[in-house]
């Protein structure tokens, strides 16, 4: 179960090549695809965990406060949203993309 003190939790998943997510204080370093990296600065009450065997590829976001956690993760998912072509991009896990077949459907 979830006990409270815990609070709420989204894991964001990144597909693609050279996706990966750093931590670097209190600031997520998203490498997703761009000339440039992107930066979060995390709310204050936010946590973030990104496991060791992820390598990069899995945020973990937790904190006391649901809006807080969620709106998080929407920002973070809206700097690369799931493309329906590649199936790359943030996603939620358990997140269903429904891929559509690309040229020659591959």
């Amino acid at each position: 179960g979830v006990c409270v003190r815990e609070g709420y939790e989204r894991i964001l998943e990144l597909h693609g090549t050279g996706y990966r997510a750093e931590l670097k204080g209190r600031v997520i370093n998203f490498a997703l695809g761009f000339s440039h990296p992107k930066d979060f600065d995390m709310p204050a009450g936010l946590e973030c965990e990104i496991p060791k065997d992820s390598k990069g590829q899995v945020v973990i976001l937790r904190g006391p406060d649901k809006a807080v956690v969620g709106q998080a993760a929407a920002t973070i998912r809206g700097y690369r949203p799931p493309e329906p072509y590649g199936g790359k991009g943030v996603r939620y896990r358990g997140e269903r993309i429904r891929e559509k077949a690309g040229k020659a459907g591959k």
